[in-house]
């Protein structure tokens, strides 16, 4: 490995005539870049792809994602995006972010630009695994996609108790028409069978 000088590297340069090998683990303290897509290329500090915009940060521009300085130019560990060219990051904030969001949710975290934000990432060696955010992971926000399934009124008087439901008579349970976050069986907001729809006191 040209970067720790052990043994066992197993990722050369792509770079006709280019003989360096370097660990994965390396390759970041060695500035190298290896592409998480496509044929999977791996470059050398001296042979990965530059971002072609022509943008220099402004005096005392931070990271959007950090809020640390991101120095005076674009260099291997600063980086912008290519379609606002104002929005800077560093490398290793980027890549957090690329992880937590995932394939999905993928975008500019200043302009919102997805598909030429995405291309230049992937290019410049942002890994991004194909998932969706892990905010949604072990299902934290299932509860939003249950119906709400409970009688709300000031006095239920179904003697199965609020829970209980009957697909039709006095204990059909109904749904605001509004909101759908409140329900009532008919019989405890006087409603008679034939009653259809019903909206709650707060819509």
């Amino acid at each position: 490995c040209f970067v720790c000088g052990g043994s066992g590297a197993a990722i050369t340069c792509r770079e006709t005539g280019c003989d360096r090998s370097f660990h994965l683990p390396c390759a970041v303290e060695g500035g190298c870049i290896t592409q998480f897509f496509g044929l999977y290329r791996s470059f050398c500090w001296e042979h990965r792809p530059e971002q072609a915009v022509e943008a220099a940060p402004a005096e005392n521009t931070t990271c959007l994602i950090c809020l640390d300085p991101v120095g005076d130019r674009k260099s291997y560990s600063t980086m912008v995006c290519p379609a606002c060219k104002h929005a800077w990051f560093h490398r290793g904030c980027i890549q957090k972010q690329a992880i937590h969001v995932g394939f999905s949710c993928f975008c500019c975290p200043h302009c919102q630009n997805e598909y030429r934000f995405l291309m230049e990432m992937l290019t410049m060696g942002i890994r991004l695994p194909r998932r969706g955010p892990s905010w949604e992971d072990y299902g934290a926000y299932e509860e939003l996609y249950e119906r709400h399934s409970r009688c709300d009124a000031s006095e239920c008087l179904c003697p199965g108790g609020r829970e209980q439901a009957e697909e039709e008579g006095p204990w059909h349970l109904l749904l605001c028409c509004s909101c759908a976050a409140e329900g009532t069986h008919r019989r405890c907001s006087c409603l008679t069978n034939s009653t259809a729809s019903w909206e709650c006191d707060s819509c």
